[in-house]
């Protein structure tokens, strides 16, 4: 393709043809690539039966949620790397490899030995495989997003790259429909067997697609004439840090814009999903439903928002995201397990439950040995919350019933007098409720997320562009998000509150508020080509 005038003049030419291919291509890709990272995800529960095998539940989840954190955890290590090869010989073949190695390593988890069979091994080739999925998700996204923006005409930005957040929300959607479509093909047995594979394997099939369409690009008009002028970086990674102001940027990136938006996309995805199924006790099958349902209707506002940041600015709608989060996560929480349990909800108001402690060893990480740790054990995975108090033995009192010692039989029965369902009863849920809840939430994530490709393109010179938003970007959603399920878990856990894990949340929000009106400044009108 060649450079038009308007690209070295500071604007990019208008090519509707050309632009729509880009969109869709880019999108596609992106849309199939979090499909991959998103299927681990919504079967985190059982994957961690498969392959964390410990005999307790909770352990076995919060290991799976561990390797899934361990896929986070390897994408800032894939910015740096894919970042450097995107400033250094183009957007185009860099995000092609990303896909690639993707792609692979997605269908390698679906033809895994389990813990049954290769015993260690499993767990080790799983986290082998989850860092593969971390390192290439880590240059995915800053090559599709750059390659996006720098095909916009002016005033479009947020609107163009808004189709790649847009698309994140379409891996998710994917991916619950890909999983729900297998595991009603078949019995629950022969999922749990071998039809968990499935959504993993066909990942091959998108990778083809997205591989066919990816190859009939063009490289960026923006880095094209760059390397036609000779000045692309010679090393992206030491500019990143001379460049004058640009670690500053870098942090402003990370911690007011990364870090705030990520955790509300991923609790408004696996942080939805994990309530209604562990604290609420919708069965999966119907709390993916619920999250599909929501998802889709909220899914558009993606676009919508990004549109919205090319009129009135991208920092004003950023602003407005976080505080609204900040003022309904709790009660859209509340809302949703309202509607998902009413039962529970009463129950917890009008029955509630202290267990009396002696000093105790109880650990997440390991199977419950003494009666106070089974005893909390049983509590978390009933979704139960409670209140501790220190006392000579072990005691639980379920409304005006004191039972002491560990007695499963006894703890099931008092709840049950008491009116905790063990279920979450379909006849009482008010549908309307949950996925109002859902979608909200989903929406404020849209808020957020629909303009930050445009935010992160526009805040850096383009010689250093893939380099300088990737990582701040890939530390941002691989820390404080990929931690957020493990991190929330625990600390509900710990503290024997349902909704204690959303002041993870809140916390990082809130500094994210703070840093971004302080420090963020408007970029909807900066020239991308410089």
């Amino acid at each position: 393709m060649a450079v038009s005038a308007a690209a070295t003049a500071g604007e990019v030419a208008l090519d509707p043809k050309r632009d729509r291919l880009v969109i869709a291509a880019s999108s596609l890709g992106t849309v199939f690539e979090w499909y991959d990272f998103f299927v681990y995800g919504i079967l985190a529960a059982l994957l961690g039966k498969l392959f964390f095998t410990t005999g307790n539940p909770t352990t076995e989840l919060l290991f799976s949620l561990f390797a899934f954190a361990i896929g986070f955890f390897f994408r800032p290590l894939g910015a740096i790397v894919f970042g450097y090869f995107g400033d250094r010989i183009g957007r185009k073949y860099t995000f092609l490899v990303t896909i690639t190695l993707m792609g692979l390593a997605t269908a390698a988890i679906g033809a895994l030995p389990t813990f049954a069979t290769a015993g260690i091994w499993a767990p080790i080739l799983l986290l082998s495989l989850r860092t593969l999925q971390g390192l290439a998700l880590g240059g995915e996204y800053g090559g599709a997003a750059i390659y996006v923006a720098e095909h916009a005409p002016k005033g479009k930005r947020g609107q163009y790259t808004s189709w790649i957040q847009a698309s994140v929300a379409g891996g998710f959607l994917l991916s619950l429909m890909v999983v729900l479509g297998t595991r009603n093909a078949m019995s629950t047995e022969a999922f749990n067997s071998w039809g968990w594979r499935v959504p993993f394997l066909i990942s091959l099939l998108m990778l083809a697609i997205s591989l066919y369409m990816r190859l009939k690009l063009s490289e960026s008009p923006v880095f094209q004439a760059m390397k036609t002028a000779g000045t692309t970086s010679k090393n992206p990674i030491l500019d990143s840090l001379r460049h004058k102001g640009n670690l500053g940027t870098v942090l402003v990136a990370l911690f007011g814009v990364s870090a705030g938006l990520t955790v509300i996309y991923y609790t408004s995805q696996f942080g939805t999903l994990y309530f209604l199924q562990g604290t609420a006790r919708v069965p999966e099958e119907k709390a993916l439903l619920y999250m599909a349902c929501g998802a889709l209707l909220a899914a558009p506002f993606y676009v919508a928002f990004g549109w919205l940041s090319d009129r009135v600015g991208r920092k004003k709608l950023l602003l407005l995201g976080y505080g609204l989060t900040l003022v309904l996560i709790f009660p859209l929480f509340r809302l949703m397990a309202d509607g998902a349990n009413p039962a529970l909800e009463t129950a917890t108001r009008m029955s509630p439950v202290t267990i009396e402690l002696p000093a105790c060893d109880y650990s997440v990480f390991v199977k419950p040995a003494s009666d106070c740790a089974r005893a909390l054990d049983f509590l978390t995975k009933r979704g139960i919350s409670y209140s501790k108090q220190p006392a000579s033995e072990l005691a639980v009192i379920v409304g005006g019933a004191r039972l002491t010692g560990f007695d499963k039989d006894g703890y099931t029965a008092a709840l049950v007098a008491a009116g905790y369902p063990d279920k979450a009863d379909p006849a009482a849920m008010t549908h309307w409720k949950i996925i109002l809840a859902v979608a909200i939430m989903v929406g404020l994530s849209a808020m957020t997320y629909g303009q930050v490709a445009a935010i992160l393109v526009e805040l850096f010179p383009a010689r250093i562009r893939y380099t300088s938003m990737s990582i701040p970007y890939h530390i941002g959603t691989g820390y404080f998000g990929g931690f957020l399920p493990v991190i929330s878990q625990y600390i509900v856990v710990q503290t024997g509150n349902t909704y204690a894990g959303l002041w993870y949340t809140f916390g990082v929000v809130l500094m994210a508020l703070v840093v971004c009106a302080i420090w963020l400044p408007e970029t909807k009108d900066r020239d991308i080509t410089v």
